[in-house]
C-alpha cells in the first residue's frame, strides 16, 4: 500500500466520523435538555408574552387589556420576582408618586402587579409554588400555586383566578 493510499483511506474515515458526529450533535442537545431538572430549566429571566383569564362561564379576557409588559426572574438560590404593568397607565399630574388623585391611584393599582419571594417546584406534579413575601396587591396571599409547562424558551403558568373564579394562564419567553 502506498503512502498516498493510506492517507486517502485515513481521510475517508475522518470525513465519515465527522459527518456522523455532526448528525448526532442535535440529538445530544435534546437529550441534555431533557435531563435537566425543572429548576435548572426554570432559572433565568423571562419576559411577559400574554395573559388569558377564563371565567367560570367559559368566556375569555385579557386582564391587562392586551397592553402589558413584564418580567419574571427565578434565581438558582430559590428567590423570584414578578412584575406585570399595563403600558397605558396615565402619568401622575403631580409628578410625585406620593401625591395623586383618587382616579390616578386607582389606575396605578389596577395596572400594576408586582410581588417577590421564594419558590419551590414539584418536578413530578409539574407545579410551581411561589411563597410571597411582599406584593403590590396585599390580598394576593402567602402562596400561589401554578401548573407549569416548559418547552425550550417558552414558559406557561396556569392557576385558579382567585376571587373572580375561573382560571388564568400566563405565557413567558426566556430572555437571552
Amino acid at each position: 500500500m502506498t503512502t498516498r493510499t493510506i492517507r486517502r483511506r485515513l481521510w475517508d474515515v475522518f470525513a465519515a466520523l465527522t459527518m456522523l458526529a455532526l448528525l448526532l450533535v442535535p440529538l445530544t442537545g435534546d437529550a441534555v435538555a431533557q435531563q435537566k431538572s425543572l429548576k435548572e430549566q426554570l432559572v433565568g429571566t423571562w419576559t411577559f408574552v400574554s395573559a388569558v383569564n377564563t371565567r367560570p362561564d367559559g368566556t375569555k379576557f385579557d386582564p391587562w387589556g392586551g397592553k402589558a409588559a413584564g418580567m419574571q426572574f427565578f434565581a438558582g438560590t430559590g428567590q423570584f420576582s414578578f412584575q406585570v404593568i399595563r403600558s397605558d397607565i396615565p402619568k401622575l399630574a403631580s409628578n410625585n408618586r406620593l401625591q395623586g388623585t383618587a382616579d390616578e391611584f386607582k389606575a396605578v393599582a389596577q395596572g400594576v402587579l408586582s410581588y417577590f419571594g421564594t419558590y419551590s417546584l414539584d418536578d413530578s406534579g409539574k407545579t410551581l409554588t411561589q411563597h410571597i413575601k411582599g406584593s403590590s396587591f396585599p390580598n394576593l396571599g402567602a402562596n400561589r400555586i401554578w401548573a407549569i409547562a416548559l418547552t425550550g424558551d417558552e414558559l406557561t403558568l396556569a392557576s385558579q383566578a382567585g376571587a373572580a373564579g375561573g382560571t388564568n394562564e400566563l405565557k413567558w419567553k426566556r430572555v437571552k
